[in-house]
């Protein structure tokens, strides 16, 4: 694969076929799990959602819903199965554990070996070592743009307000630091000004990313330009696992922030609302773009 590319999506196929079985949403922080179980919910597709205790969403009261310790996968895999799940997706960050080996179950000690190494390493290595533990569990992983359609960002702008020549050669400065710094499994985010980097995104993520180049002081942006934010895939990354999203609430930080739009790799971005980013991109000012180079 040649430096900086990412794989080819395939964004027109279709949310997952029914199977004989039911989908197991892996649920985290954010929006995106939630709107994969009311997907399923409208749908009439079998379902249920999983989460870990102390990180379980109020809203999944509402919907078939099991929650189990992180040191027990043993019985987060028995959930699945006695959902009928077939199929996993994995939706919404997740923070690192402070794992318990006391309480580890017989899987987890199984396990143990293999997972162990990967809380030392990036998150894409995570996932993907993760992945392939369900995947010899016997369950198939789902990308969650399958398990709902409408989620990829589309190529061009999304809102009011069209991007600059001047403000796209800032995303395609911020496209190549983020290749850079995705080969190396840390981030899937970049900010420049003016061609000047800003900052790059790290393990604290996007919100802490913005903070941070919000309080950069006005004379180290070249020329005054407002900075842009672009997100997108890590190079090689597995697209059915962490894939980068953003929402309302990433535009109107970046609003607040001092920021002239938003960037996202076309058709390799979740965006989290599309109508409602759109409207949050249109309050603030700023455009809001699918970049297809």
């Amino acid at each position: 694969m040649a430096p900086g590319a990412v794989a080819s999506p395939a964004a027109s196929r279709p949310a997952v076929q029914p199977s004989g079985g039911a989908l197991g949403v892996i649920a985290g922080a954010g929006a995106l799990p939630r709107l994969i179980a009311e997907a399923c919910r409208a749908d009439g597709r079998r379902y249920v959602v999983c989460a870990f205790e102390g990180a379980a969403p109020d809203w999944i009261a509402a919907h078939p819903h099991a929650v189990q310790p992180f040191e027990k996968p043993g019985a987060l895999f028995a959930a699945l199965r006695r959902a009928g799940a077939d199929r996993v997706t994995f939706a919404g960050g997740m923070a690192r554990p402070k794992l318990r080996p006391l309480a580890f179950d017989i899987t987890a000690l199984r396990l143990a070996p293999a997972i162990l190494p990967l809380l030392k390493k990036g998150d894409d290595a995570l996932l993907g070592g993760l992945a392939a533990v369900l995947e010899r569990e016997g369950f198939a992983l789902v990308a969650p743009h399958d398990a709902a359609r409408g989620l990829l960002a589309p190529a061009g702008d999304m809102a009011a307000r069209r991007a600059a020549p001047q403000e796209l050669a800032d995303v395609a400065r911020a496209a190549a630091l983020v290749a850079m710094i995705g080969a190396e499994d840390v981030g899937q985010g970049a900010v420049v000004s003016g061609g000047l980097c800003l900052g790059l995104e790290t393990l604290q993520g996007t919100d802490a990313l913005i903070d941070f180049v919000g309080r950069t002081p006005e004379a180290l942006r070249a020329g005054g330009f407002a900075p842009v934010l672009f997100k997108g895939p890590k190079p090689g990354q597995d697209w059915r696992v962490d894939l980068p999203a953003i929402g309302p609430d990433t535009l109107r930080r970046a609003g607040e922030a001092g920021f002239a739009g938003v960037a996202v790799r076309a058709g390799g971005v979740l965006v989290l609302g599309r109508e409602a980013t759109a409207a949050a991109a249109d309050a603030a000012g700023l455009f809001l773009h699918g970049w297809a180079p």
